[in-house]
């Protein structure tokens, strides 16, 4: 199993879901997140005054899958997630982690059936 966690823009977070559902995977965690990297952030005026924003916004996904549909999610994510056909700084990153195990709650079931 792994965790698959992807930073994407706001504005991606419907198309990426619906992507997800047509490859069957329908479980998934979503958070606000705010954060930069080669953004740097940016600047606005607001009433006559310029302010620096750091902390951009942006949306974290947390999907655990069995190691047989990591491929097809992290590509549905890459494809949809892009901002046009090169990509630009800004659309996101995604990060693999091992998986030890998963437990359910409600039935205590464990292990790749219980994702």
């Amino acid at each position: 199993m792994k965790l698959v966690i992807a930073i994407i823009q706001p504005t991606k977070l419907k198309a990426v879901r619906e992507a997800l559902e047509k490859i069957e995977v329908t479980r998934l965690t979503v958070a606000d997140a705010q954060g930069y990297g080669r953004q740097r952030g940016r600047t606005e005026a607001f009433r006559g005054h310029e302010y620096a924003c750091t902390l951009l916004r942006k949306i974290a996904l947390e999907i655990l899958v069995n190691d047989d549909f990591l491929d097809r999610t992290v590509n549905t994510i890459i494809s949809v997630a892009r901002t046009g056909p090169e990509g630009t700084i800004g659309d996101g990153k995604i990060f693999i982690v091992s998986a030890v195990e998963s437990i359910q709650i409600a039935d205590g079931s464990r292990g790749p059936g219980s994702v």
